[in-house]
């Protein structure tokens, strides 16, 4: 087996705002496997900032994986450990390599039969840009929106306050996500607030890494919360299950990139599902080639909830694409012969 990978940098059509600053592009590298004629895909989505494999030899590991492409994957598996991203990349690669064309995981999904509900996500921006997003996932027919919080909480607060006027818990479905945005203190009256719009949930409305406050926040909170960048870097199956039973969120969001690939969000369901945690799966900015394999992977959990799914629609660059979204529902694009 061969293994070769090279480097895309993806470019935002329009800068996206987010708590942590606004992004202007992304990179991402593809690994590429090769055995008896057959070429297997994968990215390897690093998030720079976010992604606990944001290292100086990030490329140096990829170098290697090249190298060592040949050995179990449970020695890989460990050898990884640290490199969440290069590891899904790894995994989609030999997938794509087992199933050919654009398959990872063959389903229903990917014979175009059934399709993955995602929710509409709105970027941090003005009050007029946020608007102008909204109102564009209101007539593509999305029933769940998900907005960037945490930047400027009065504007915020105000765009939720009208959205909730014109639309009751019943015909949309609000979620927001701060980023870590908050201190405890100010997330302390800001879950009052969202509970009194009936907020579905607020994902990691303080910063992560404080489970103390965290556990007090979800032990006393009017509005459900979602744990998201506290799961990044929490590896050993042991140190997750401290995590949920400490902490006891309501819910957890699994970004297949950021923690430990396909395996890893198992893991993280598994201890969840235990001890009666919900759990969605979201994407973290990767490119059309990682996005297609992760939906395949979320259809395959057969969870009803609005996944957090992109749709590639982000970039003026992206690779080509196998999905596409009728209405909130994301489908497999199958290629019927005549």
């Amino acid at each position: 087996m061969k293994a070769e990978y090279y480097k895309y940098i993806l470019e935002f059509k329009r800068p996206s705002g987010t708590s942590r600053g606004v992004l202007h592009e992304k990179e991402t590298f593809v690994l590429e496997i090769s055995e008896n004629g057959k070429k297997g895909m994968g990215e390897c989505a690093i998030f720079r900032g976010l992604s606990f494999d944001d290292r100086p030899d990030y490329e140096e590991k990829l170098q290697w994986l090249c190298r060592n492409i040949d050995q179990d994957s449970e020695f890989l598996k460990e050898e990884l450990k640290e490199f969440p991203s290069i590891w899904i990349g790894y995994e989609q690669a030999v997938l794509n390599l087992k199933h050919g064309d654009n398959l990872y995981f063959p389903s229903e999904f990917t014979q175009g039969i059934s399709s993955v509900t995602i929710n509409g996500l709105i970027w941090m921006g003005n009050i007029q840009y946020m608007e102008e997003q909204i109102q564009d996932k209101l007539d593509k027919g999305f029933h769940c929106i998900k907005l960037k919080i945490g930047v400027d909480w009065k504007s915020e607060h105000e765009i939720l306050q009208k959205l909730r006027e014109k639309f009751s818990k019943e015909k949309l479905e609000l979620r927001v996500d701060a980023n870590g945005g908050f201190s405890t203190e100010e997330a302390k009256v800001v879950l009052q607030q969202l509970a009194d719009l009936e907020i579905h949930s607020i994902e990691q409305p303080i910063k992560a890494g404080n489970w103390a406050d965290m556990a007090v926040l979800c032990a006393e909170t009017p509005t459900p919360i979602a744990l998201d960048e506290e799961l990044i870097g929490v590896t050993d199956r042991s140190e997750k299950e401290k995590l949920l039973k400490t902490i006891k969120p309501q819910y957890i969001i699994l970004k297949p990139s950021l923690i430990g690939g396909f395996t890893g969000s198992d893991e993280w369901i598994a201890l969840a599902e235990k001890q009666k945690i919900g759990w969605w799966i979201t994407s973290a900015l990767e490119s059309n080639l990682g996005l297609n394999a992760i939906a395949q992977y979320t259809f395959t959990k057969k969870n009803p909830m609005p996944q957090g799914l992109g749709t590639g629609s982000l970039f003026v660059n992206n690779l080509e694409s196998s999905l596409e979204l009728n209405n909130e529902l994301l489908w497999f694009k199958v290629i019927r012969e005549n």
